[in-house]
């Protein structure tokens, strides 16, 4: 399970990359938010860590250039945007044929079916701002508002906002805590962060399960054109 954790791990992807980290860095956050597969790749630990990075004194502690911050401040979220707009896009194009494959080590349908009950509890405008900080729930919420017709425009002005909320905020505080911590006792604070991010990722589902004793475990029954199915039997696969 060693290259697992190492997917997971933030500062093996730095060090992998190498002079190329700024420009990997990039590429992660539009996969992870673009593309199905990219689910397991790190978003919100990363981009704290890429800021933790470009301070020049905690990347030469580890053996790397220094990320470029202006680089980083500008291109990831565009890449983050873009991403989540070719989501959607994927989801509006295939519908729920895209998600039409047994479930795997990796693709899970509980991953879109979280997805899709995060979409309907907090409405299409705040469901696509705080997906952003909820981990796999950030890179299916993209193709299910294609699914469920959530228009391109409407999706691209809530999209942009949660994207540039979410990149600069953990770039910006990894930065902030690059240039005032040790950069030899840099591995002591990137784990508790790393922790403090999931967390807080987590609050708006703690939220909605409080809110929601008591109500059922349920969600009322589908209506509407959002909620149409080829067949019977795509209602129960799905539902």
């Amino acid at each position: 399970m060693d290259w697992l954790w190492n997917l997971l791990d933030p500062t093996w992807w730095l060090t992998l990359l190498g002079a190329f980290a700024t420009i990997g860095v990039l590429a992660i956050i539009f996969a992870e938010t673009g593309l199905l597969l990219g689910f397991f790749l790190p978003g919100d630990s990363l981009l704290v860590a890429a800021g933790i990075f470009s301070s020049a004194s905690v990347a030469q502690g580890i053996g790397i250039a220094p990320l470029s911050l202006p680089v980083l401040l500008i291109g990831t979220p565009l890449c983050a945007i873009a991403g989540a707009q070719l989501g959607h896009f994927l989801g509006a194009r295939f519908g729920r044929k895209l998600f039409d494959k047994p479930d795997s080590r990796l693709f899970k349908r509980e991953h879109v079916l979280r997805a899709e009950e995060f979409f309907e509890k907090f409405g299409p405008a705040r469901a696509v701002i705080l997906a952003r900080f909820v981990p796999i729930v950030r890179t299916f919420m993209n193709p299910v508002a294609g699914v469920l017709e959530m228009p391109a425009k409407r999706f691209f002005l809530w999209n942009a906002i949660g994207g540039l909320v979410w990149v600069e905020s953990l770039l910006l505080l990894g930065h902030f805590l690059g240039g005032e911590v040790d950069p030899k006792q840099i591995d002591k604070y990137i784990l508790p962060g790393v922790f403090l991010i999931v967390v807080i990722s987590l609050i708006p589902i703690i939220v909605e399960v409080v809110k929601g004793k008591g109500k059922g475990k349920n969600l009322p029954p589908p209506n509407g054109k959002h909620h149409r199915t080829s067949s019977h039997t795509d209602t129960q696969q799905w539902r």
